[in-house]
């Protein structure tokens, strides 16, 4: 006797249906719907996300395909190929951010804690650019012969959960974003060095908040004081700073502190910059290093879930697509937090996306996803080639 639903079915189960219904009113979603509901569309797309389907009729036909099983879904039937095409080009994407937001505080209650032992919240900062054919995505135009979008991301070093996404035209410059992501006073925001700017230097010192970032090779500047260096480390210097260059020093007038660290495994020297003044320098260094684990998020992303090659052309459609590939990645990050077994993303993913349709209770299968008994078979039938 079948006790549960499909796995798919408590995945989506995740979201409050009340809540989702309060978020469509508000932009109006279902608005000329003519029977297609937000939900079904919301179940299509991260379908979509879930299973791989490389394209609408996937969708459309892995979800038909399921006979019997997609009632627990929340939907009578599967979506035609013209009406999915239709209300991913047309209905707000802001739905689903509002949605990844919701999911989002639900993921970070359970969330573990960073390694550092200090108490200040750390974040990374970075973008990452998703190639488009400029022929099809006229829109996204980055080059002359070439398109694309960028994707902004703050991810809280908690769970390693992303918090703040912005997606922009491929131009938009880093820095131009930076300046509107909220940040709280005492946060501690890691960023490469293409966040490199006086202004926004200034800015974060000004208002609390510190950074850890990479020193520009043509910065000009002079040394306020030498710090004593800790011994048996890979910090070759530690010093407080202030930039002389007359622009530099009108767009940021604070004393900074470089760090410089020999990286041991290339055999080359990092030089650090920071507004944080009493850290230690290998703590410094370690919050850089940490930054890492940003850029592993968005190889994971993109290895993972549909955000390389996307089922509509419109911008519409391309951003619903990046927002449900976020919320999926929400959910199997949840999934991770809850489960016992150390699982990794590619792993989880592989496993969900061969058994969205098994009936078995998730809180279960993802502590012991292999030894979970079957149902038993029905009654063997005759072979049509005996």
């Amino acid at each position: 006797m079948v006790r549960h639903s499909s796995i798919f079915s408590q995945m989506l189960s995740l979201v409050d249906r009340v809540e989702f219904h309060k978020i469509v009113n508000r932009h109006d979603g279902e608005k000329h719907s003519k029977g297609f509901s937000c939900w079904g569309q919301y179940v299509a797309m991260l379908f979509c996300q879930l299973a791989q389907a490389k394209s609408i009729r996937e969708i459309c036909g892995g979800l038909a395909c399921c006979v019997g099983k997609i009632k627990h879904l929340g939907i009578k039937a599967a979506p035609n190929k013209s009406t999915l095409s239709y209300a991913n080009a047309n209905r707000s994407w802001k739905i689903y951010e509002d949605l990844f937001y919701l999911l989002l505080e639900r993921c970070r209650s359970i969330a573990p804690k960073k390694k550092f032992k200090f108490r200040n919240k750390l974040l990374s900062m970075d973008s990452s650019t998703i190639s488009l054919c400029l022929s099809m995505f006229d829109w996204a135009k980055f080059r002359q012969t070439k398109g694309a979008v960028k994707l902004h991301t703050l991810l809280d070093h908690d769970g390693y959960l992303p918090v703040y996404v912005y997606i922009s035209n491929g131009k938009k410059h880093d820095v131009t974003v930076a300046r509107h992501v909220p940040l709280a006073p005492g946060s501690i925001v890691a960023m490469d060095r293409g966040y490199n700017d006086y202004k926004l230097f200034s800015y974060f010192t000004d208002h609390e908040i510190f950074f850890v970032t990479r020193l520009k090779d043509n910065a000009v500047y002079k040394v306020v004081k030498s710090n004593p260096v800790p011994k048996n480390r890979n910090i070759i210097s530690d010093e407080l700073i202030l930039f002389t260059g007359v622009d530099a020093q009108k767009k940021c007038p604070h004393v900074l502190r470089r760090v410089v660290v020999l990286d041991k495994e290339e055999n080359r020297e990092i030089i650090l910059l920071t507004n944080h003044l009493k850290f230690g320098a290998t703590t410094i260094s370690a919050i850089y290093k940490d930054r890492w684990r940003i850029e592993i998020f968005f190889k994971t992303l993109k290895q993972n879930l549909k955000v390389k090659t996307f089922v509509g052309t419109s911008e519409n459609a391309l951003y619903i697509q990046i927002w449900t590939a976020l919320i999926a990645m929400l959910m199997i990050k949840y999934l991770q937090f809850l489960s016992k077994i150390a699982w990794s993303i590619s792993n989880l993913v592989a496993l969900l996306r061969w058994n969205l349709f098994t009936y078995r209770n998730l809180w279960e299968w993802i502590n012991d996803p292999f030894e979970t008994p079957p149902l038993e078979p029905g009654p063997v039938q005759q072979s049509l080639f005996t």
